[in-house]
């Protein structure tokens, strides 16, 4: 009996159908498949606030995210982004979710875990689950690949990082679709005063978090949309990111939350990028 297509795999075919037939007209689908994917661009972004303790000025941080190893995206590939994080030097290394994207279907996990022991951080690497980590019983898999790597993986917990006397705040949540998300648990025994950043895969959870007083939050998730077009913006925005998917945001009146949405490695479902080249963001904190 042939497999039933849901109304979402229908809409995904007949998109990616459209795009290729319009974009193959033009050269464009050469671009947005061969090209464009390949095209790492690493943002340099500031991040200034008076919370952020003296010793913590000039602290860097890199966030990668989404790099969905097994559609359109190897070891090797991933090798080379480990390379390129090593001469940035970071202090702290941030991964926001979904490093496979079917983590029971990915034939060289093990392979994983050497290259992410080569990434250096001269204080220390963090995670959190995507739904891609949690997808095809990959809770597990990807929990033990991560740990291996020498990753602190963060789900509804948080990490103390000092420097000296000060000290900031490190906080990582459960993913919004597969899993458990809890930010209250997360923020339990944390100072009022304390500067907090939080890993959450859905940037659409940043108006709760708002409500928790945190000062940063680091998402994924959207790829940026994966394909824009001009006048229309993202095209493919998934649950729990359809308000937020890209760049800056500033969310809430009262104590207003900083959000950062990176636009990923890898894709996944469409094997396209078209204006919306892959994402490595290298964050400098200033105390202000």
């Amino acid at each position: 009996m042939p497999k039933k297509m849901t109304r979402r795999g229908f809409l995904r075919k007949s998109f990616g159908t459209l795009f290729g037939v319009a974009a193959a007209g033009t050269g464009g689908y050469y671009y947005a498949h061969e090209i464009e994917p390949k095209l790492l661009k690493t943002e340099y972004v500031t991040i200034s606030s008076s919370s952020i303790p003296d010793n913590f000025s000039n602290l860097k941080i890199i966030q990668f995210s989404d790099t969905h190893l097994g559609f359109h995206y190897d070891i090797s590939d991933l090798e080379k982004l480990v390379n390129k994080m090593n001469q940035l030097e970071p202090d702290i290394v941030l991964f926001t979710g979904d490093l496979m994207d079917e983590p029971n279907m990915y034939p060289e996990t093990q392979a994983i875990v050497p290259v992410l022991n080569k990434l250096q951080a001269s204080i220390g690497k963090f995670a959190i689950y995507g739904n891609h980590d949690h997808g095809g019983y990959g809770t597990d898999i990807y929990k033990d690949i991560i740990e291996q790597g020498n990753f602190t993986l963060l789900k509804n917990d948080q990490r103390k990082v000092q420097i000296g006397e000060q000290a900031i705040y490190i906080l990582g949540i459960d993913d919004a679709m597969l899993g458990k998300p809890d930010i209250q648990t997360a923020m339990h025994g944390i100072p009022n005063d304390a500067y907090t950043i939080l890993l959450s895969h859905a940037p659409d959870l940043a108006e709760h978090a708002a409500e928790y007083g945190i000062n940063l939050q680091l998402s994924g998730h959207s790829h940026g949309g994966q394909i824009q077009l001009p006048f229309l913006g993202a095209l493919v925005k998934p649950p729990h990111a359809v308000n937020y998917y890209e760049g800056f945001y500033t969310v809430g009146t009262v104590n207003p939350l900083t959000l950062y949405v990176n636009r990923g490695i890898g894709t996944t479902r469409l094997p396209f990028r078209f204006l919306c080249r892959p994402e490595l963001t290298v964050f400098t904190l200033k105390k202000a």
